[in-house]
């Protein structure tokens, strides 16, 4: 597991964290040093390029083409 420090405040929290996390073997500390997002957003905006690429599909099943069959109450 991570525990992920804003950069903005690593200097006070990162080694206290350490210290803290130190006898736990699956933690791990570490400092946010991204900029920005990795679909190509700066600033809050997306690139109209990048927008094109991307492609939301739906992913359910397509349905049976016909109608329902009536139930068969007793």
């Amino acid at each position: 597991m991570y525990c992920v420090v804003p950069e903005a405040l690593a200097e006070e929290l990162y080694p206290r964290l350490v210290e803290h996390y130190a006898d736990e073997p699956n933690m791990t500390v570490i400092v946010e040093r991204r900029k920005a997002d990795r679909r190509g957003r700066r600033g809050g905006t997306v690139d109209p390029e990048v927008r094109q690429q991307r492609v939301v599909r739906d992913r359910r099943r397509a349905r049976v083409p016909g109608e329902m069959l009536p139930l068969a109450l007793p």
